[in-house]
């Protein structure tokens, strides 16, 4: 299990930085994807971090909620990445990323695509999480995803969906805080009220990330960037999950326009705070 502590994605350009001080940082992630070669420097980086530090593994391609059967030969090659490293975690989202049939091929879509939340696709996406588990030989968290549209087809609440899954396939749910800030205000609902209907007691890890706005005629779109700080709305929300919940392993993740690692590190320790003082005693101060 990963620490109750904060971490970050780690990025190459800030291996010597992270070699000479850590900050305080408690476990790194890295995207699986990066790292389905034999070897290389990026392999050398990861394995003097893994051998240090808990190592969160994240999946973006395995498109768990994609209409065609999990590949097998993508999952294949994260089993052989995850048998390497051991990572304390493993997670993947809630969405799908690749469409085709077996006599045309796969496209893979560089994107996490929202599904309908009906029961076909429970069934679905249970049976896809059955598969990567069992492929794995581990347990799944399952990410909310941020979404930008809605389908009319949808008859579930995402939080009762998530719960359901992890009911009957008994994985984990990661949490993605600023992930529910941005579908709440793209789709009007109530970011409090969302998180209420959640069962915390499922949540393994926690994200934290940046967002951009656009302002369009309708009212302000959200945007999942990964590109700037949190938000103060992220961290009042995460201080209240905290408070409810515990101390969770929490991420922050900054993948885009990538700071300084100081600048990361801050972000981290502001996370690392809320967790000691459990989540009420800041929450009115972010």
């Amino acid at each position: 299990m990963l620490p109750a502590l904060p971490g970050v994605g780690f990025k190459p350009a800030h291996f010597a930085a992270i070699r000479q001080d850590p900050a305080g940082v408690a476990f790194f992630e890295v995207h699986a994807e990066n790292y389905l070669g034999a070897g290389g420097l990026p392999h050398a980086q990861l394995a003097a971090i893994a051998g240090e530090f808990p190592l969160s593994v994240h999946g973006v391609g395995l498109s768990i909620g994609g209409a065609r059967g999990i590949d097998a030969a993508h999952l294949n090659r994260v089993r052989r990445l995850c048998d390497r490293y051991a990572p304390a975690s493993f997670s993947e989202h809630l969405a799908w990323s690749s469409h085709g049939t077996e006599t045309m091929g796969t496209a893979y879509l560089n994107d996490l695509l929202p599904l309908p939340y009906t029961e076909e696709t429970l069934a679905l996406v249970c049976d896809h999480v059955d598969q990567v588990q069992e492929g794995l030989g581990r347990r799944l968290l399952l990410e909310n995803p941020a979404t930008y549209v809605q389908f009319a087809q949808s008859v579930i609440p995402e939080p009762a969906f998530l719960a359901e899954v992890a009911r009957r396939t008994g994985c984990g749910l990661l949490l993605d805080v600023n992930n529910v800030f941005v579908s709440c205000t793209n789709h009007g609902w109530d970011p409090r009220g969302w998180l209420n209907a959640l069962p915390l007691d499922l949540v393994g890890e926690i994200h934290l990330g940046g967002h951009a706005a656009e302002d369009l005629p309708s009212g302000p779109l959200l945007i999942d960037s990964h590109g700037a700080a949190v938000a103060d709305p992220v961290w009042a929300l995460y201080a209240e999950v905290i408070a409810q919940a515990g101390p969770l392993p929490t991420l922050v993740e900054w993948d885009n326009d990538l700071p300084d690692w100081p600048v990361l590190a801050a972000e981290a320790a502001r996370a690392g705070a809320i967790l000691a003082q459990g989540g009420m005693g800041l929450a009115r101060a972010c």
